[in-house]
């Protein structure tokens, strides 16, 4: 058995999940693979981008939960996530695997 990485007691932010699957729907569309509600421990950046216009700030954030919160997928590679009330996009996943190939906690990196 492998300690958690991101304990339970240190998720406090409401998080609410949508991670698409590969491929599209019929119309186009992202296929939704899962949806679900959440504890994660979240953390906000931002960061200044210089464009020929001037700057601009872009704000991104990262969001990790205990375990896997997706079993399904084998991997999470895009999706959304509504948090602190602002919609994000889930630009990479990354599920940590302990040494048994268990997944230890699950990594949403958003912009």
């Amino acid at each position: 058995m492998y300690p958690c990485l991101v304990p339970e007691w240190a998720c406090k932010t409401h998080i609410h999940v949508c991670i698409e699957q590969e491929g599209l729907s019929e119309d186009g569309g992202p296929l939704l693979a899962f949806e679900g509600d959440f504890l994660c421990n979240y953390q906000d950046t931002a960061k200044t981008v210089l464009t020929a216009e001037g700057k601009q700030v872009q704000l991104s954030g990262m969001a990790m939960f205990p375990g896997d919160i997706c079993p399904e997928l084998p991997v999470i590679s895009g999706g959304t996530v509504t948090v602190l009330g602002s919609r994000r996009t889930i630009f990479q996943g990354n599920k940590a695997r302990n040494p048994d190939g268990s997944v230890n906690f699950t990594e949403l990196r958003l912009i």
